[in-house]
């Protein structure tokens, strides 16, 4: 799973689940005993992409010049002329129960990078061309209780990746998070993530998340330490964003120094800009984003060390970029029908 997405995965349906948590159950008329999982699954599947039940995605990069460091010391800049992305993801959960949901989801990302080198002693520029394939599994389980008198969301996730060539890493996930407040304007939570994987920057996550509806019809919209949004819904059937997400590019990578040694390659990326989304008939939505895409910094590391642990180092210019998508989701909230729910 894309590393940002799989660290947070878990964290999606604890915090979707505040929405259904504004109510008491028993006092809902009508309401189906699997309403806490079914409103927790409409809630994170309008938050994040990859907990819809099908979502297919295309990224392009303009061209952008790099800096790089080979164990700490510095190569001459490079350039990549072109940095394509297509993800497809889908998410499914099978059982959901009064108190406990059980889930799958998998999905493939391809990458295509061509950049221009520059040899250290100088000369000719040489051009590489690379293809690059991630595949994803996980399998979820979500449990709801309380704690202090204050709605609970306890979740798991085993996840395991790799390329079309090997199986690489098995992840594990444990989240918990509290519901502090709840009602038809605010909701917001709190929590932690415990991320277990060798190669993990960060084990142990704090993670926030806030929506507000204002008067004007303005949201504000911040999920910790993914997303800052404000979002307005329009047309009757779209809805316009202004803000920052984080994101991250991942993959593995072989036969690049002679040896049987296998690396993974991974860099965070924060993009900046608008994005715009609209329903199409009851079930499919279709987004648009563009904006300014800024990456820290890009790592290539041995499969059994860390991120903290690299081999080459390599720093991005920030460059334009675009995202185009379709998703399969009968839980939008797009349509008027889906915002009153």
């Amino acid at each position: 799973m894309n590393p940002i997405k799989s660290t947070l995965f878990a964290s999606i349906l604890f915090i979707g689940a505040s929405k259904c948590f504004a109510q008491k159950t028993d006092s809902i008329p009508g309401m189906k005993r699997d309403s806490i999982a079914r409103r927790t699954v409409a809630f994170a599947a309008d938050k994040f992409a990859v907990a819809r039940p099908l979502n297919i995605e295309f990224t392009h990069a303009a061209p952008y010049n790099y800096s790089s460091k080979l164990e700490g010391t510095p190569l001459p800049n490079g350039r990549i002329n072109t940095f394509t992305q297509a993800r497809i993801g889908a998410n499914v959960n099978f059982i959901k129960r009064k108190t406990w949901m059980l889930g799958v989801t998998a999905g493939y990302r391809y990458t295509k990078a061509q950049a221009d080198n520059m040899p250290a002693s100088g000369g000719l520029t040489f051009r590489t061309d690379e293809n690059f394939s991630y595949l994803f599994s996980s399998l979820n389980f979500t449990y709801f209780s309380s704690l202090f008198k204050k709605r609970m969301i306890y979740s798991s996730s085993f996840l395991v990746d790799g390329s079309e060539k090997h199986f690489e890493r098995i992840k594990g996930i444990f989240t918990g998070t509290m519901v502090l407040k709840a009602n038809q304007r605010t909701k917001m939570t709190a929590g932690v993530l415990v991320n277990i994987d060798q190669s993990a920057q960060s084990p142990i996550i704090p993670t926030f998340s806030y929506e507000h509806k204002f008067n004007n019809g303005l949201i504000a919209d911040i999920v910790l330490p993914r997303s800052i949004y404000l979002r307005k819904y329009m047309f009757g059937s779209g809805r316009a964003s202004i803000g920052t997400e984080l994101d991250r590019t991942s993959f593995y990578v072989y036969d690049i120094d002679g040896t049987a040694q296998r690396y993974e390659y991974r860099q965070l990326d924060i993009n900046s800009g608008l994005t715009y989304e609209h329903a199409i008939g009851k079930y499919f939505v279709l987004s648009a984003k563009t904006g300014m895409k800024y990456s820290p910094s890009g790592r290539l590391f041995k499969k059994e060390e860390s991120f903290a642990s690299p081999v080459l180092e390599i720093s991005p210019d920030p460059t334009f970029f675009f995202n185009v998508g379709i998703s399969f989701n009968p839980f939008t909230v797009l349509t008027k029908k889906g915002r009153s729910n």
